[in-house]
C-alpha cells in the first residue's frame, strides 16, 4: 500500500511539472511573437481600425454632444418626410405629362395596328447611316422586275408582331415567354401605363390590350403596382424615394382548353382494398408569361415570404418598373434593338454597382 501511495505522489508531481513546462513554453512563445515587428504592426493596425469606427467614436463623445447628435437625427427624419412629399408631387407631374404623351401613343398604336397611315412628313427620318442605306437601296433596284412586282403585291397591314418582337428582343421578357405563349402575344396591340388619380394611394397600372383571339375573351389584361412614398417608422433613414410594395393582377377568362398557365397530367391510383388501378387526370401549374397576371401577394399580417417567393416578387417588381420606365415610353427603339444596344452599353459602365433590391426604388 505504501508503494502505491508513493507511486501516486510521483505521478501527481510529474503532471504538475509537465503543466508548468507547457506554461513556460507558451509564455516564451508569446514573448517571441510579441517581439516580432510584423505581428506588433498587425495588432496595432487592428486596434487602430477598431478605434476609428464611427460607432466607437460616437461612444467617446461627451453626453452633451450626443444630445446634439440626437437633435440632428430628428431634423433628418423631418427632411425624409419633406422628401416624401416631393416624390408625391413628382408622381402628380408624371400623371400630368402622361396625358400629354397619350395622343402620341394613340397615334403610335394606329400606325402599329394599321388603323392609319403616316403622311410623308410623318414618316420622314434621316438616319446616321443614310449614305449606306442609299447605296443599299440602289442595289435593291437592280433586282428583276418580276421579283419587284411580286413584292408590291404583298399587302402588309401596320407593323406585324410589333409588341411580340419587343418581348423577343428584351432578355428580361423573353425568359418568361414559352413557345405556346407566342401565338397569343402576336395578338397584343398596345401597352399603356395609367397613374393613380389625385387623392388616391400612389400606384400605377399596366394595361395590355389584345385583339380578338382564340385563347381568352378579355380585351384588356391589367397589372397594378402599389407604391409607398413615406419613411419607414422603424427605419426612417433608409428612405430613398417611392418603392413598389405590392401588386394585383387580373382574372383571365380563358376559353375552353386554351389556358396555357396550367397543364393536364395523368396519374395512376391503386385502390387499397381491391387492388384495382385507375387513371385520373389533374391540372397543375405551367410556366407561362401569363402567370404575370397572377402575382404572389405580399402578406399583410407581417409574415415574411420564403426566399424563392421573395426572388419571384423582386423579379415581378423589376419587370413592372421596366415596362413603365422603358418599354412603353420607348417602344419603337426596343422593336428596332437600338434601345437594347444603349442598355448594354450603360450596363457595361455599371459593373460592381449594388444589385436590385427586393423592394425596387423607382425614382
Amino acid at each position: 500500500v505504501q508503494d502505491d501511495s508513493v507511486s501516486s505522489e510521483d505521478t501527481a508531481s510529474d503532471s504538475v511539472e509537465a503543466a508548468k513546462n507547457a506554461s513556460d513554453k507558451k509564455e516564451k512563445l508569446a514573448d517571441q511573437v510579441m517581439q516580432n515587428p510584423q505581428v506588433l504592426a498587425a495588432l496595432q493596425e487592428r486596434l487602430d481600425n477598431t478605434a476609428l469606427t464611427p460607432s466607437s467614436y460616437i461612444e467617446t463623445l461627451p453626453k452633451a454632444v450626443k444630445r446634439r447628435i440626437d437633435a440632428l437625427k430628428q431634423l433628418q427624419v423631418k427632411c425624409a418626410h419633406i422628401e416624401a412629399k416631393f416624390y408625391e408631387e413628382v408622381h402628380d407631374l408624371e400623371r400630368k405629362y402622361a396625358a400629354l404623351y397619350q395622343p402620341l401613343f394613340d397615334k403610335r398604336r394606329e400606325f402599329i395596328n394599321g388603323e392609319a397611315e403616316p403622311t410623308d412628313a410623318e414618316s420622314e427620318w434621316h438616319s446616321e447611316n443614310e449614305e449606306e442605306e442609299k447605296l443599299a437601296g440602289d442595289l435593291k433596284n437592280v433586282v428583276v422586275i418580276e421579283e419587284k412586282a411580286e413584292a408590291e403585291e404583298i399587302n402588309v397591314k401596320g407593323i406585324p408582331d410589333f409588341w411580340f418582337t419587343i418581348f423577343r428582343n428584351v432578355d428580361m421578357l423573353s425568359e418568361l415567354v414559352q413557345e405556346y405563349d407566342e401565338p397569343i402575344l402576336k395578338h397584343l396591340q398596345d401597352i399603356k401605363v395609367k397613374f393613380s388619380e389625385p387623392g388616391q394611394p400612389m400606384s400605377f397600372s399596366l394595361e395590355f390590350h389584345f385583339g380578338p383571339n382564340d385563347y381568352f375573351s378579355n380585351t384588356v389584361l391589367t397589372k397594378t403596382y402599389k407604391m409607398k412614398s413615406e419613411p419607414d417608422k422603424t427605419d426612417p433613414f433608409s428612405f430613398e424615394g417611392p418603392e413598389i410594395v405590392d401588386c394585383d393582377g387580373c382574372t383571365i377568362d380563358w376559353k375552353k382548353g386554351k389556358n396555357v398557365t396550367v397543364k393536364t397530367i395523368k396519374k395512376k391510383q391503386k385502390h387499397k382494398g381491391r387492388g384495382t388501378v385507375r387513371t385520373i387526370t389533374k391540372q397543375v401549374p405551367n410556366d407561362s408569361f401569363f402567370n404575370f397576371f397572377s402575382p404572389i401577394k405580399v402578406s399583410g399580417d407581417g409574415e415574411s415570404l420564403d426566399e424563392d417567393s421573395e426572388f419571384t416578387l423582386a423579379a415581378d417588381f423589376e419587370i413592372g418598373h421596366f415596362f413603365r420606365e422603358r418599354i412603353v415610353p420607348r417602344a419603337v427603339l426596343y422593336f428596332t434593338g437600338e434601345a437594347i444596344e444603349d442598355d448594354d452599353n450603360f450596363e457595361e459602365g455599371e459593373e460592381g454597382e449594388e444589385e436590385v433590391r427586393c423592394i425596387l426604388h423607382l425614382l
